[in-house]
């Protein structure tokens, strides 16, 4: 009785060890098609690197085993938590795109790993289509008249009302967002966000700030974007 019951308690343990590694190859496969088309979706109309594209394709299957790991236990839960929370990501900051997909990858972690797979493919091609459409309809767009104006102008100049009739006639809008020291406090740069008017000659206008700030350094190039605000 008792090699009979040992044989039994053997037969069921392997049962459940099979169907547990089973749930879970099932669930990295899944895991690891999904990361891909994360990746793909990532990539389109996105500027990119191949060690994040690889990690970002990675990430859902990290996630899905560790939730397999806890699955069930409360507290082993909370402690890994913990450990992530003291992850330090000492590469460059990442953008908001690259944030977003990181979430992404990580929602569909979870979701595969407590078993949720149809909801993750639909979480996956849902997210997908929405960003082409908003890709498609260029969401966010910075108008092409509006650019990023830089003037040198020698320290005595005062800056505040210097050169407002020029920008008055070649621009509809403008703000000074930035006024720095340099050359050892002798001159001044002044960045200004600038929207031109229709069919203006930046050539004449550049010409004018010239005369206007003694021929120092001008640059006028495109409108300044925030990549790393979420």
């Amino acid at each position: 009785m008792t090699t009979e019951l040992l044989y039994s308690a053997a037969i069921n343990n392997f049962n459940e060890s099979f169907s547990v590694i089973q749930n879970f190859g099932l669930g990295m496969v899944v895991s690891c098609i999904l990361g891909y088309f994360i990746s793909i979706i990532y990539k389109y109309k996105n500027s990119y690197s191949k060690s994040f594209v690889i990690t970002l394709a990675l990430l859902p299957m990290i996630v899905q085993t560790v939730i397999t790991l806890v699955n069930g236990n409360l507290g082993t839960g909370v402690a890994v938590m913990g450990a992530f929370s003291l992850i330090r990501f000492r590469s460059a900051p990442g953008g908001a795109k690259e944030i977003t997909a990181i979430f992404m990858a990580m929602a569909v972690g979870l979701a595969v790993g407590t078993g949720y797979y149809l909801l993750a493919f639909v979480f996956v091609l849902l997210i997908g289509t929405a960003n082409i459409v908003y890709e498609k309809l260029d969401i966010g767009k910075s108008k092409e008249n509006e650019k990023l104006l830089k003037i040198t102008i020698p320290e005595d100049l005062d800056y505040e009302t210097l050169f407002d009739d020029i920008l008055c006639e070649y621009l509809n809008s403008w703000e000074l967002i930035q006024v720095k020291t340099t050359d050892m406090g002798s001159l001044f740069k002044l960045s200004y966000q600038v929207c031109f008017k229709e069919n203006m000659n930046s050539k004449a206008f550049i010409d004018e700030l010239r005369c206007r700030n003694g021929n120092l350094e001008i640059a006028l190039s495109r409108s300044l974007i925030k990549d790393n605000e979420l």
